[in-house]
Formats: C-alpha cells, structure tokens, sequence
C-alpha cells in the first residue's frame, strides 16, 4: 500500500495490529483447560470465541476480495462449532494466522480499493476503507467477552470515543429501539434509535464514551449512566 496515497487507513491498520497485539498476548496465557471454560458470552466457551475471532478475520479477507463473507450463516456457525474444543496453541495459532493474512491484504490495497464499497452480511454495505474499524470492534468487545482481566473500563479512550458513533449508527432508525440522545459527560452528543413522534422529546443518556459503549454493546447493564427515564432494553448487535 503508498502509504503517503492513504494515511488513514495505515493510522487504522496500525491500531488495530495494537489491539490484536494485546489480544494475542492475553490468550497466549491460557490453557487448554481456560480455552475450554464459559466466556462472558451467553452459551459459548473461550473456544468458540477464539474461534469466531479467527473466522471473521478470513471472512474479512473474502470482502475486501470481492467475495461473500461467509458462504452462508449456517455455515458460519458450523465453522465455530467445528473449531471451539481446540486446544490454546492451536487457537493462538489460528488466531495470530487469521489477523496476519488480514493485515496482509489491506496492506495491499490502492488508494482506488480502499474507496471501494463492499458487502458485508445480510446485505449492509460500507467503504473498505471501514473494514480495519469494524475489526477493531470484534477484537476490542471479544476481548472483553473472554472473561480474562480486560473490561469495558480499560478499553481505550481512543476506541470509545469512535465506538459510540458506531454503535449508535447501529441503533439508528430502529423501531425496536427508543428515541435516544446520548451525551458524553464534556458535552458531544449523538442521536439513535427510533425518530421520536411529533412533540415528544427522546429519552436523554449520559455518562462517559466507555459506559455508554459498555451498555450500547450490551456488555454492561448501563453502569455508570445517568438517564431521564429507565435505561431501555437493548436488542443485541
């Protein structure tokens, strides 16, 4: 990739080798034994996480390729399935191989690629030029989901501040969700959710970018938040 035709997305591909790194050092401390143990995701174990993580970054490769990103959703689940009761080193190892075959691949891409739009699941498109945020999503929660010390309070400030943004884009305009205005404590703002109705206001949330991401992505009740009405129930991402 010139680095000097497209800077942003060296800064991003960047950050997220930093945040795998921190992934990578964390899971290279379990074994077999804690691989095989619940994570803090409802019905999977530490495998199936790990798992997961390797296959997304392979179906990320298949976008920014120009191909399907899973070849179907039950494919998809049989694949975790397949590859959860590994042992640690043969998790890491697929780990550590899926980030680096993804990083290889966006350090390939032109100026031209990575403006390119491309589909993701379910039919949602986006710019190639998201693909290294929207990884760093999945590597930052899921790293939080394995359970292993790394929680919503150490996630960087960095990351929340633009996490916020996403997941709120996430929520936007879904009826299943409230009217919602969410406010930082230093007074940025974002709007989610369903469009309130004629002369109704939407329900204010505030608190830090970390509390908000932590209760946005479901992995808190809504710690650390303050709101004018009881904090909604989320539907998941």
């Amino acid at each position: 990739m010139d680095s000097s035709a497209h800077p942003e997305a060296r800064a991003e591909t960047r950050v997220l080798r930093e945040a795998t790194d921190r992934l990578l050092a964390a899971v290279g401390k379990l074994d077999d034994k804690a691989v095989a143990e619940p994570s803090l995701l409802p019905g999977w174990t530490r495998g199936h996480l790990l798992t997961h993580l390797s296959r997304n970054a392979d179906a990320l490769v298949n976008v920014l390729q120009g191909r399907s990103m899973y070849a179907s959703g039950e494919a998809r689940e049989a694949d975790i399935n397949a590859g959860a009761s590994r042992g640690a080193a043969e998790q890491l190892a697929d780990l550590r191989a899926g980030a680096d075959r993804l990083e290889s691949v966006m350090d390939a891409l032109t100026t031209e690629q990575w403006g390119a739009t491309v589909e993701l699941r379910n039919g949602v498109t986006d710019s190639a030029s998201a693909i290294p945020f929207r990884r760093l999503v999945e590597v930052e929660l899921h790293h939080v989901d394995l359970g292993v010390g790394y929680s919503v309070d150490q996630l960087p400030g960095a990351f929340t501040d633009r996490a916020v943004e996403y997941l709120a884009r996430r929520f936007s305009g879904r009826a299943d969700v409230p009217a919602l205005q969410l406010r930082a404590e230093d007074g940025r703002s974002w709007t989610t959710g369903a469009e309130p109705a004629a002369g109704v206001a939407r329900r204010i949330v505030v608190g830090t970018p970390g509390a908000l991401v932590g209760w946005l992505s479901g992995r808190t009740p809504g710690s650390g938040l303050t709101a004018d009405a009881s904090l909604p129930a989320l539907p998941p991402l």
